[in-house]
């Protein structure tokens, strides 16, 4: 009497597994938080277009490309990101062949020994068995999402390594073109320097200037001495850096004559709600989420029934070439119901653990998403306010390189003394040092905000926008 109850026993049971899924839509698009603004903070309405790809090409340095795609074929840790790609795939796939039977042949042939009376017997055994877990209540299913949207995750932090890479490439080479402008312009600073010790020296000699003069004019030479020595060892480092980024040996060896391009077309921002699908970061952190809600309702599946079927195919005989014989084969089906009855609080446990492993996942996802927010807006600013100092260091450059030529003719006039030569050479040194600086500074920013938007060095991976449009 009692079988007349298993069906609706076991109805019972998927409306009860039903009700106490994840509270994650897997389905679920991401969504923007209802405290993000429509537009980014001090955006004008001219930027409020879609993010730009492709901005590498927007630097016209060819020889930057190829020392990206040097980057991204050298670069070690880019290369261990794509084994982690690799790797997380080979999972993807272990997992899934959970979902399908295993077949398992073995063999064994034994010969022994009988001393009373002597006598040898040989024994030979085949047998094939097939296991096969039935997925009744979706858990293996559930454990190869989670792979799944592991291997996801992966791909993503792949694509975003790829940007981090590439914009670290384009701000070391220019760091090298700026390390070289600051050398160059320290040397021309030495050889100003060298022959206004000369011209101070004659003048002393012909009873002109003063013994102070010359001393102070020696000094100033010697410090541009030691600016140059400084530089030469940053130029060197920073050309190591960026070797280092291609996967070279550190020598050293790479040289820069380009000059630092001003780029002075606005970028289009779009608005915050679109970073949430753009950004790579975002999208693995996002994936990672769901994967953990995964992994919950993994967890507590297995806190239910297991149903798995046995099927096989064995024979034995004392002669291997009898093996397989029709008249000796012999088969058997077992299916089997198993249930954990009682663990000590064990899979209650790991199910707990999920649970919060899933609510601390999502914490992170938050994290990372006000993070990413943060990075534009800072980006924005400090765009801003690089071009304001932009355009007054080149104001103050011209000023200080017109007062510097003024002081040294008056100088030599006997109007003022050779301390206003120095300070006027030492603000017209500032200003020129600065303003290579700055300019550097804006290129930085500018890439940065470019990473930080999400948007492509190149045309987005279709790869990834398809998964995502998956998930």
């Amino acid at each position: 009497m009692i079988w007349q109850y298993k069906p609706t026993l076991l109805a019972l049971s998927v409306i009860l597994l039903s009700g106490c899924a994840s509270n994650i839509n897997p389905q679920e698009r991401q969504q923007a938080p209802s405290n993000v603004p429509k537009q980014w903070q001090q955006q004008a309405a001219s930027s409020v277009l879609q993010v730009d790809d492709e901005w590498l090409t927007q630097l016209n340095t060819p020889l930057l490309k190829k020392y990206v795609n040097q980057a991204l074929k050298n670069n070690q840790q880019l290369l261990q990101t794509s084994y982690d790609v690799a790797i997380t795939k080979q999972q993807l796939i272990a997992s899934g062949a959970d979902l399908w039977p295993s077949l398992d042949l073995s063999t064994r042939t034994s010969r022994s020994k009988d001393n009373r009376p002597v006598s040898y017997n040989n024994a030979s055994s085949v047998s094939l068995n097939l296991n096969y877990e039935v997925d009744l209540w979706g858990k293996l299913s559930d454990s190869k999402r989670e792979a799944n949207l592991s291997y996801l995750a992966q791909k993503a932090r792949f694509e975003q390594a790829k940007q981090q890479l590439v914009s670290d490439v384009v701000q070391g080479w220019f760091d090298v073109v700026s390390a070289q402008q600051l050398l160059d312009l320290y040397k021309r600073r030495e050889e100003n320097a060298k022959q206004n010790l000369d011209i101070i020296e004659s003048g002393y000699r012909q009873g002109i200037n003063e013994a102070l003069d010359v001393y102070l004019a020696r000094n100033e030479l010697n410090n541009e001495r030691s600016r140059i020595a400084t530089q030469s060892a940053s130029l060197s480092s920073a050309a190591r850096l960026l070797e280092r980024l291609l996967g070279e040996y550190p020598k050293g060896a790479i040289s820069a004559s380009n000059d630092l391009p001003v780029i002075n077309t606005e970028i289009p921002l779009g608005i915050p709600s679109e970073l949430i699908t753009r950004k790579p970061a975002l999208l693995a952190s996002w994936y990672e989420l769901l994967a953990s809600d995964a992994s919950l309702a993994y967890a507590h599946k297995q806190r239910f029934p297991s149903l798995n079927l046995t099927a096989s195919l064995s024979d034995s005989t004392d002669r291997v070439s009898d093996l397989f014989s029709p008249s000796s084969l012999a088969w058997s089906l077992l299916g089997s119901i198993s249930a954990p009855i009682f663990e000590g609080g064990r899979l209650q446990a790991n199910e707990e653990i999920a649970r919060l492993n899933t609510q601390k996942q999502e914490q992170q996802y938050l994290q990372t998403l006000y993070d990413a927010f943060g990075d534009v807006e800072n980006a924005i600013s400090q765009q801003q306010s690089l071009k304001a100092q932009y355009t007054s260091t080149l104001e103050a450059q011209k000023n200080a390189l017109a007062a510097e030529q003024l002081s040294f003719e008056q100088y030599q006039s006997g109007l003022v003394t050779y301390t206003t030569v120095l300070d006027a050479q030492g603000r017209s040194f500032d200003a020129q040092s600065s303003l290579i600086q700055i300019k550097n500074q804006l290129i930085a920013n500018r890439i940065n905000l470019h990473v930080a938007l999400g948007g492509d060095f190149e045309k987005p991976s279709s790869d990834l926008k398809s998964n995502n449009d998956e998930n």
